[in-house]
C-alpha cells in the first residue's frame, strides 16, 4: 500500500510542478510583491505640486497662523469669499478654506477646490485649522498653552506575564495580536486554496473516466490519500519559492534602488532615523516600538506550530474536499457541499476577531480544541501563550479528527468517484458513510 501512495504522490507532484501555470505562478507572485514595493518607492520619489491655499478668515485670528508645508501653501486673503470664488478659476490658487465668524461656536470651516485634493492636503489643513482654534479657547479660558502642554503625560505600558512558576516574561499586546491574526489567516487561507486544488484535480480525473483505470490497479482510499499529500507537497513547494524569491528579489531591488537614488549619506540618515532607540539597556525591548517588540515573540514555538496546524488543517479539510470532488460530476455541483463543509473554517475567522481580544475567553479554549476550528483559532491563541498541555491536547485532537475524516470521506469517496449521471444529496452521502460493504 505504501508504494502505491508514494507512487500516487509522485504523480500528482510531478505533473503539477511540470505545469507551465505552476512556474508562472512561482514567479508571479513574488515579482508582483516586488512591484508592489517598488511601485511605492518610485510613487514616493515623484515630486508633488505644492497646493497654494487661499484662506478667507472672518475671525481675524488665523493671520500668520497657519504654518505653510511642502504640499500647503496658505496666503490670507482681504476679500470676501464671494469675491474670490468669483476670480477662483483665473486665478493660481487651487483652494479656497473659508473660516466663518462663527466658528468658535461650533461651526464648520470650508473648502472649496478646482481638483480634488489629497487625503494628505485635507487633513493637513484640518489639522493647522484645529490647533489655531484650540489656542484661541485656551486664551479665552485664560488657561497658560505651555503650561498645559507640560502637564500632559505620555506613559509606557509594560505588559509582563506571569507564569505559575514564577517566571516573568514581557511581552507587547498589539504585536503578539499582529502575530496571531496573520497567523490564522494564512493558515485560512492556504487550507482553502490547496483543498480546491485536490477537489479540482478529482472532478477533472472523474470527468474524462481515467479515474476507471487508475482504481483498477490501486484502491480509492490509496488514490485519495495520495492525491491529498501530493497536491500538498506541491502548495509547500510553492510556498517556500514565494518566500524565497520574494526576499531575494525584494532586497536586491529596493538595495539598487536606494543606491541609484539616494546618496550614501541620505541612506544613513534615513536608517538613523528609523532605528529603534534605547535607553542603554539591552533587554529593554518596550523602548524600541514594533521591531523591538518582535524580540518578545517566541518564533521558534510558533513556527513548528504554525506547520503542524497547516497541514493537520489542510489533511483534514483536504479529506473533504476530496470527497466532495468525488461525489459530483463538474464543479458547478459542488456549491450545494462546499458551504457546510466549509462552515467551521469560516466561523473560525468570523471568531478569531473576539479571540485575539480575549484570548483566555471559554469560547476561545472551545474552538482552539475543536479539529475543525483549532487550525485557525490555536493559532491566533499562541502568540498570548497557551500551556503546554492544551497544546498538546489540541495537536492529538486534530490527528485524531484527521483519521476520523478521512475515513468518512474515503466510504464517500469509494463509492461516488464511480458514480456518473446522478445528483448527489447529503442523505445519499450519509448513507455511503454507514455503508458496511
Amino acid at each position: 500500500m505504501k508504494s502505491k501512495i508514494l507512487l500516487i504522490i509522485q504523480r500528482e507532484y510531478l505533473s503539477r510542478v511540470r505545469k507551465k501555470s505552476f512556474l508562472i505562478m512561482s514567479l508571479l507572485g513574488p515579482l508582483i510583491m516586488v512591484a508592489l514595493v517598488m511601485s511605492r518607492l518610485w510613487m514616493d520619489m515623484i515630486p508633488r505640486d505644492p497646493q497654494n491655499i487661499r484662506v478667507v478668515d472672518e475671525t481675524g485670528v488665523f493671520f500668520g497662523k497657519l504654518e505653510t508645508n511642502e504640499s500647503c501653501i496658505f496666503s490670507l486673503s482681504t476679500s470676501t469669499l464671494a469675491a474670490e470664488k468669483q476670480s477662483f478659476y483665473s486665478g493660481e490658487d487651487d483652494l479656497i478654506l473659508y473660516i466663518p465668524s462663527n466658528i468658535l461656536s461650533g461651526q464648520t470651516a470650508q473648502v472649496f477646490f478646482k481638483k480634488q485634493p489629497g487625503m494628505d492636503v485635507t487633513s493637513y489643513i484640518r489639522t493647522q485649522v484645529g490647533k489655531r482654534l484650540q489656542e484661541v479657547k485656551l486664551i479665552a479660558s485664560g488657561i497658560d498653552r505651555e503650561a498645559l502642554k507640560k502637564t500632559q503625560t505620555s506613559i509606557k505600558l509594560l505588559s509582563t506575564k506571569v507564569s505559575d512558576n514564577g517566571v516573568e516574561e514581557s511581552g507587547n499586546t498589539g504585536v503578539k495580536l499582529l502575530a496571531g491574526t496573520l497567523g490564522g489567516l494564512l493558515i485560512y487561507f492556504f487550507v482553502f486554496l490547496f483543498g480546491s486544488q485536490v477537489m479540482r484535480g478529482v472532478i477533472e480525473e472523474k470527468s474524462s473516466r481515467i479515474i476507471e483505470v487508475i482504481v483498477s490497479s490501486v484502491k480509492p482510499v490509496e488514490l485519495m490519500l495520495g492525491k491529498i499529500i501530493g497536491v500538498a507537497a506541491v502548495g509547500f513547494t510553492q510556498f517556500v519559492l514565494w518566500v524565497m524569491l520574494t526576499y531575494t528579489l525584494t532586497t536586491f531591488s529596493v538595495g539598487y534602488f536606494m543606491k541609484q537614488h539616494y546618496s550614501s549619506d541620505k541612506v544613513e540618515q534615513v536608517i538613523k532615523q528609523n532605528a529603534p532607540v534605547t535607553n542603554g539597556m539591552e533587554e529593554d525591548w518596550e523602548d524600541s516600538a514594533t521591531l523591538s517588540a518582535l524580540g518578545t515573540i517566541r518564533f521558534d514555538v510558533i513556527l513548528p506550530l504554525f506547520a503542524f496546524y497547516f497541514l493537520g488543517g489542510y489533511l483534514l479539510y483536504g479529506a473533504l474536499f476530496a470527497a466532495i470532488g468525488a461525489a459530483v460530476d463538474n464543479e458547478a455541483d459542488t456549491q450545494q457541499f462546499i458551504l457546510p463543509v466549509s462552515a467551521p473554517l469560516i466561523l473560525s475567522i468570523a471568531a478569531a476577531q473576539v479571540v485575539v481580544t480575549n484570548p483566555e475567553s471559554a469560547v476561545a479554549h472551545v474552538l482552539s480544541l475543536f479539529p475543525l476550528t483549532s487550525p485557525v483559532i490555536m493559532m491566533v491563541r499562541i502568540p498570548f501563550g497557551v500551556p503546554v498541555w492544551e497544546v498538546m491536547l489540541s495537536m492529538g485532537l486534530l490527528v485524531a479528527g484527521f483519521l476520523l475524516t478521512t475515513w468518512l470521506a474515503a466510504k464517500i469517496y469509494r463509492t461516488g468517484i464511480l458514480m456518473y449521471g446522478k445528483k448527489t444529496t447529503f442523505r445519499e452521502m450519509l448513507r455511503w458513510m454507514v455503508y458496511k460493504g
